[in-house]
């Protein structure tokens, strides 16, 4: 029996969260080629209802957990991030208002549900979902560390995950703090 995509995408977002032992406040960066999910070449076949039922999954489980969504936006933005102002209060805005065909269907469904969304042109995320090949390392924290995740598909995009971790400093001398590693 094959899941629906909201339930596939719910199960790799509830994967991520909890392997990259995200919590309250942290910020996730989605990356989605709806165009993948259903099959398609990235950036050949955006599809809005598809985007849809992925947004609905991210955004009910992220906000139930305090978690931040960010959404990367298609090339045609510069990868540009759809987010709340809440997430970035202090945040640099840019001017732009994503379509299907500039920005892509998820970044154009956040956009539009969003309480308060902003566009900003980077960001640096806690932890991430790569839905269809499209590059979001450019928007995680640096040190980022992929995650191979049991809820590795929606539809038919592959989906690769990361978490970030912060940075070894010192020498010989330093310990490290066993939980955040």
């Amino acid at each position: 029996m094959n899941k629906s995509i909201y339930e596939q995408t719910k199960n790799a977002i509830a994967e991520l969260c909890e392997t990259a032992k995200l919590r309250e406040g942290n910020i996730v960066v989605i990356g989605c080629s709806t165009s993948e999910v259903i099959g398609s070449k990235i950036g050949t076949n955006s599809s809005p209802d598809t985007a849809k039922e992925i947004f609905n999954a991210l955004y009910d489980f992220t906000k139930s957990k305090g978690i931040f969504l960010a959404v990367q936006c298609c090339e045609h933005l510069n990868r540009a991030i759809v987010t709340e102002r809440k997430a970035l209060p202090f945040a640099e805005t840019v001017n732009v208002v994503p379509q299907p065909k500039a920005g892509g269907s998820l970044a154009t469904k956040a956009y539009s549900s969003f309480v308060e969304p902003i566009v900003v042109e980077e960001i640096k995320a806690d932890a991430g979902l790569d839905i269809g090949f499209t590059l979001i390392g450019m928007h995680l924290k640096k040190v980022a560390v992929p995650l191979r995740l049991k809820n590795n598909t929606i539809g038919e995009a592959t989906v690769l995950a990361a978490r970030t971790r912060p940075k070894f400093i010192g020498g010989a001398r330093a310990v490290y703090h066993e939980e955040i590693l």
